[in-house]
């Protein structure tokens, strides 16, 4: 299920924060967003999610118009949001995390068990608090908490962000995977923001640079190199 946005525009007290901002996500691709501190990426993010309302424009998710939806409605439609912070219950123990990834669906869900094949680690710790947990942990525990509702699309902000390079690399594989085959064989589409340039190009099958509110680049992300995309984003 595709997401498609057009002519988003938002404002924060007397500025103009994003200008005309349109994108895609495809179904079964990542579409990383790149920018420097500032631009305007989280609050675009915040945008999609119904978090920060929008002055005008669309947000639509496969035939569904979420411009005016709630949060609550747009996870319940299918989108999936990990917070930059990771923003997990800290005195919850990490089964009543992935539990409160379940608050759209009906009662007695079970967790998805597939959660931990993604992430190991947290099959481990179940019953250890959030908190206790290590950063990288942490943002593991984020990602399966947006997974366990099985999100048609999944937005990422900046995931790797004070996180270590092994964990780096495990969490570059499950989202490559949940692009290329999801869960449940439904693959997703992955909008990730992401600061740490070599991780984002490695997943990009699709890129967009913001800069001052507006989209001033994007394209394939295999013409990242070409198109001279880290230099746009170098700080």
């Amino acid at each position: 299920m595709n997401l498609t946005v057009q002519n988003i525009q938002q404002y924060y007290g007397g500025s103009h924060i994003l200008r005309d901002v349109s994108l895609q996500a495809q179904q079964g691709e990542v579409t990383v967003l790149l920018g420097r501190n500032g631009v305007g990426k989280t609050t675009l993010l915040k945008s999609l999610m119904g978090v920060v309302p929008i002055k005008s424009g669309s947000v639509v998710l496969g035939q569904q118009d979420l411009t005016r939806a709630t949060p609550y409605e747009r996870a319940r439609a299918g989108v999936g949001y990990v917070p930059q912070g990771r923003e997990i219950f800290a005195r919850l123990t990490v089964e009543e995390n992935l539990q409160m990834g379940l608050a759209t669906q009906p009662g007695r869900t079970p967790i998805p068990a597939e959660l931990f094949d993604l992430f190991p680690v947290l099959k481990q710790m179940l019953h250890r608090r959030g908190g206790d947990l290590s950063g990288g942990q942490q943002q593991q525990l984020a990602i399966a908490r947006a997974l366990a509702a099985k999100p048609k699309l999944l937005i990422l902000d900046e995931p790797t962000e004070g996180i270590q390079p092994s964990i780096i690399k495990d969490i570059g594989r499950v989202i490559r995977r949940l692009a290329d085959v999801g869960m449940q064989g439904q693959r997703m589409a992955v909008l990730l923001c992401e600061q740490y340039y070599d991780f984002a190009e490695e997943l990009a099958d699709a890129y967009m640079v913001m800069e001052r509110g507006e989209v001033i680049a994007q394209g394939p992300g295999h013409e990242m190199q070409t198109k001279g995309v880290r230099q746009l984003v170098a700080i």
